[in-house]
Order: C-alpha cells, then sequence, then structure tokens
C-alpha cells in the first residue's frame, strides 16, 4: 500500500486528495490561556510546555485573526505560489474562552476565503456543550478539525507531565466530536521520561481502535524554561539519538492503522529554546533519513497493524 511518494498516510496525500492541491498551514494564536495554567485545573502547566503554550511559531495575539492570516499567507507565498490555507489555532488552549469570544475568532479564520479548514487545538475536558454546538455550526460552513492532547494512555506518566485530566475525559470528548462529525486528531508525545517502547506502543494499539482520524507523534522535546527543563538537569534521563528514533518510529508506523492519518512524525521546536535533542532542528534530515529506512526495511503504514 502507498500514499503517492511515501509508505505512510501523510497529511500532505489527505490534503491533495480533498483539495487537488498542496494546503498550507498558519498557525494563529487567538490570545487564550490553559485551564492547566490559571488555576482551574492547575498553575504550572504540562511540565513540558513552553511560555507559549506550545505556540512558539504561532503568531502574535497582539494582531487580529485575519491580520495573523495575511501575515502567514505573506510568509508563505513568498516562497511558492499557494492559494489553500489551514486556519490553526494553536497556542495554549484554544476552546477556553466565552463561547461568543470563539465565534467571533473562529468566525473571522473561516471568513477568508482561500482558508479551505479551521483546526483547534485543546484540551478534552475544554469542549462543553456551548462549544460543541458552535464547532457543529461550523462544520456546516467548512469542515472542523479538533486536535486533542493526549500524549499517553499511562496514568503514571499522565500525572508526571502534568496532564491534568483522566482518560475517560478523552474517550468522551471523542465520541461527542464524532457525533457530530468533526475529524479529531491527537497528539502524541514519544520518550517520555519512565516509558518503555512497548508503554508508547500500548498507546499507538489503544489510538489504533479509536475513532480519531489523524495522529501526531512528537518526539519529547526538552525547552528552556520549563520544570521538564529543570528535571532533565537533575536527573538526565533517556533521550534517543536519531537513528534509535527513526527505528522506533518505523515500528509505531508498521502498526498504526493505516486509516488514520499522520499529521506530524517528529516535530522541530524554536532553536532558541531546544535544549535536547538538537538533532532534531535540521527536520528535513531526519524525514529523509525515516524514508529511506522505511525502504531499506519493507516497512509500511499498517503492515503489522492487526483489527
Amino acid at each position: 500500500m502507498r500514499w503517492g511518494e511515501k509508505r505512510y498516510h501523510s497529511l500532505d496525500y489527505e490534503l491533495k486528495q480533498m483539495f487537488k492541491e498542496k494546503v498550507y498551514k498558519i498557525a494563529l494564536n487567538g490570545g487564550m490561556t490553559c485551564p492547566n495554567r490559571d488555576g482551574h485545573v492547575g498553575t504550572g502547566g504540562c511540565i513540558f510546555c513552553s511560555s507559549q503554550g506550545s505556540g512558539d511559531f504561532a503568531g502574535s495575539a497582539r494582531l487580529s485573526i485575519a491580520e495573523q492570516i495575511r501575515q502567514g499567507k505573506a510568509d508563505i507565498s513568498s516562497k511558492r505560489p499557494v492559494h489553500s490555507y489551514i486556519a490553526y489555532f494553536q497556542a495554549f488552549t484554544n476552546t477556553y474562552a466565552p463561547v461568543e469570544t470563539l465565534r467571533a475568532l473562529y468566525m473571522e479564520a473561516i471568513a477568508d476565503p482561500e482558508v479551505k479548514i479551521l483546526s483547534i487545538a485543546t484540551r478534552p475536558d475544554c469542549l462543553g456543550a456551548d462549544v460543541l454546538a458552535l464547532l457543529d455550526e461550523i462544520n456546516h460552513i467548512k469542515p472542523v478539525w479538533v486536535e486533542l492532547g493526549l500524549q499517553t494512555i499511562h496514568p503514571e506518566t499522565s500525572a508526571y507531565i502534568r496532564r491534568g485530566y483522566e482518560l475517560s475525559v478523552f474517550e468522551q470528548a471523542v465520541k461527542e466530536l464524532r457525533a457530530i462529525g468533526i475529524t479529531v486528531i491527537v497528539h502524541t508525545i514519544l520518550y517520555l521520561p519512565g516509558e518503555t517502547k512497548d508503554d508508547m506502543l500500548d498507546t499507538i494499539h489503544y489510538l489504533n481502535h479509536m475513532d480519531i482520524q489523524g495522529i501526531k507523534l512528537q518526539l519529547l522535546h526538552v525547552l528552556t524554561h520549563t520544570d521538564l527543563a529543570a528535571d532533565y538537569e537533575k536527573h538526565p534521563f533517556y533521550i534517543p539519538d536519531m537513528q534509535d528514533y527513526i527505528q522506533f518510529l518505523g515500528t509505531c508506523i508498521a502498526q498504526l492503522n493505516p486509516e488514520i492519518v499522520i499529521h506530524r512524525l517528529t516535530g522541530d521546536g524554536p532553536k532558541d529554546l531546544l535544549i535536547a535533542p538538537l538533532w532534531t532542528s535540521n527536520k528535513r534530515t531526519v524525514l529523509n533519513q525515516l524514508h529511506s529506512h522505511l525502504k531499506e526495511q519493507d516497512i509500511w503504514q499498517g503492515k503489522e497493524y492487526y483489527v
């Protein structure tokens, strides 16, 4: 099974099937915070999260959404001709605001005719009935994707990273989003401290049988000024080199349900914040090495997936 030139079901392939052209993502900042920061759930945030709430590449909250989109389009189109975009609300928890505030932000984003998809990164414990109703409404105008930060299924690890919600909350969120036809993408982190390869594969196997449409496989990044960085300085934990990561990524891809679209395979933390692993800063090299590994080992997505 092949998806264009790749041996996995890539987001790029899926978007070209949907829109017959390449679609580019514009990362936006809606000026929100997170219940894991403002005291509702916690105050320190997730242990790995930067001060930008995982939105280090997002636009400036000082600008309107329309202005952020215009700026993002200018940056992208200066290098290549582009006509289609995803408006991606990335920074912090992007359903964590009064629903009328959310309505204004989302509607401003989809008002741009070149924005084809509204993508929203959030927590599964921030999807109340009013938010779901709004997402349902917008999904009838343009496709809506919701990205849920699961990271791991293991309770010990989720407690360590201060995720702040139980697995059952995630399951309920997926059920409710799918009931209104929302595309669900799940963010996972590989090589969290204390997790074995079997632990990480347990998360993959669990997601294989959930009603999700996309996955992000993110290698753990240690960023400056985070509690994870403080832990790493005191008690350095294992971080894979490129070869080890690529080999394990091949194992994950082989065991992943081929219907699930892969949105990310590595991640590229901001160079001015990244402590480890430094080799991830060259994303193109990582992906080229991965593609070579998959070909050499004759690996494709779902090769070892069993229903």
